[in-house]
């Protein structure tokens, strides 16, 4: 359902942010596996001058934080690291959820830690 509504540009329907002072479409970030569509953003991956280098430089730094804020999410609500029978209409509302629990839990000093670092603290 997600690529179909993608695809007809219901998901992101007329919706654009401005960066700086270019206004933009909201897309969603992939590497160099997925195929170029109008609403996914992903590097280049022909011949390279310093401008497409800049663009994936970037481009690989954002995609870097989200991969990273998903992680805390995983790490702190288990719950999203196994399959989930929710449908989708309830995933994003669940998934918003743990991004609200995750900012009240870090406003109030209770900061995530990695699975390591607990490992690390219960046989310290």
């Amino acid at each position: 359902g997600l690529f179909r509504w993608l695809q007809e540009g219901i998901y992101f329907p007329d919706q654009k942010i401005t960066v700086g002072d270019v206004e933009m479409p909201i897309v969603i970030l992939g590497d160099p596996a997925y195929p170029l569509m109008p609403w996914l953003m992903k590097p280049y991956t022909d011949a390279l001058d310093s401008d497409k280098e800049l663009f994936n430089y970037r481009l690989s730094k954002c995609r870097m934080v989200v991969e990273c804020a998903f992680g805390h999410l995983k790490g702190r609500w288990h719950s999203l690291l196994t399959r989930s029978d929710l449908s989708e209409t309830n995933m994003p509302i669940v998934i918003a959820a743990c991004c609200v629990l995750h900012n009240l839990c870090e406003s109030e000093g209770e900061t995530f830690m990695a699975g390591w670092e607990v490992e690390a603290n219960r046989l310290a």
